[in-house]
């Protein structure tokens, strides 16, 4: 059957007219145009929490949509960061970028449920933070003390840390790898328990984030002897680098980034970034952060991919020293 020439003109005209419609629809409900969130993989008040509600309070301001914290707790961070690789890639699923997880476990992990370069895309670094290394208030005055006294008791000293694999066991694995010395592990459940056994001389040294010591060595219960940063922290401007110390080299900075799945449309991923690094700087967040112990950042989504590819490669050389891995 033949179709008429007027049908078809008709039916060209009205699939322009509802092409134009669709159009002025989509550009009057730019992104957000619902709430987003934020997956973190850590519980409340945790550090990684802490600073993803800092910011989700501004985000919010800053884009006109609510944006809401998901905690997903398990298996070290590994739950909440597949659930993430899995969601839509359309702006509305964020997840923490954290030192652990997208920094150690490709290295540790024999396999994981996600590939953290190639299922994520970072919108931005959020903030590093340094690791203290900390003795009890009556143990050795400097690293060089410590260290004397491990190489004169090989095999015996003991370190506490928060688990196999963890920032604080691999930190210990880089500083002792570098000064030549042999450590004992001792893994602890968390930051707690591990400075209550140093802070009664049970374990003769530990490392950790900075935030999480700042309080007892404040309070003259540990005694921090270096930070493995490139600077000191005004927090605790008494306590040298590594460097400084006489052991350049040792520099293990814990940090927390924001990603999102692959395949997010890129002008998306460029207003967040425009977003969070503006919150950042912005003169309520930034002290605040920074008096937590914290360094902001807020590179571009290309510098972030650099800097944990970079970090992937680090980490993995401290993984394979200390011999961890995780089937």
């Amino acid at each position: 059957m033949k179709r008429s020439p007027g049908r078809t003109t008709l039916g060209l005209i009205f699939a322009g007219v509802l092409a134009l419609v669709s159009a002025a629809a989509v550009a009057d409900d730019p992104y957000p145009g619902k709430p987003i969130r934020i997956i973190v993989q850590f519980g409340a008040g945790t550090s990684t929490d802490i600073v993803a509600r800092i910011v989700a309070q501004k985000l919010t301001q800053s884009l006109g949509q609510s944006v809401v914290i998901e905690n997903k707790v398990g298996a070290g961070g590994i739950l909440g960061t597949e659930l993430a690789a899995r969601a839509k890639p359309d702006g509305y699923t964020i997840v923490m970028a954290v030192s652990s997880v997208f920094g150690i476990d490709p290295t540790l992990y024999a396999r994981l449920p996600f590939d953290v370069l190639k299922d994520f895309t970072p919108i931005t670094m959020l903030v590093t933070v340094p690791q203290t290394l900390v003795v009890p208030e009556n143990g050795p005055r400097t690293v060089r003390e410590l260290v004397e006294l491990a190489r004169a008791r090989p095999g015996q000293l003991g370190y506490a840390s928060l688990g196999v694999g963890s920032t604080s066991q691999l930190t210990t694995v880089m500083f002792a790898s570098t000064v030549g010395i042999d450590l004992i592990h001792v893994p602890f459940k968390g930051s707690a328990e591990a400075a209550t056994q140093v802070i009664g001389g049970a374990v003769p040294m530990m490392f950790d984030a900075l935030p999480a010591v700042l309080t007892p060595v404040r309070a003259g219960k540990l005694r921090a002897l270096a930070l493995s940063s490139a600077k000191r922290s005004p927090l605790l401007p008494d306590v040298p680098t590594f460097a400084e110390a006489g052991y350049p080299g040792i520099e293990a900075l814990g940090w927390i980034g924001m990603a999102v799945p692959a395949g997010t449309p890129t002008p998306i991923i460029d207003r967040l970034n425009r977003d969070i690094a503006a919150i950042l700087n912005d003169p309520e967040v930034k002290p605040k952060l920074e008096a937590m112990g914290f360094t902001t950042l807020g590179e571009s989504p290309q510098a972030s991919r650099k800097f944990i590819e970079d970090e992937i490669v680090k980490w993995g050389k401290a993984v394979r020293a200390s011999g961890a891995k995780v089937e």
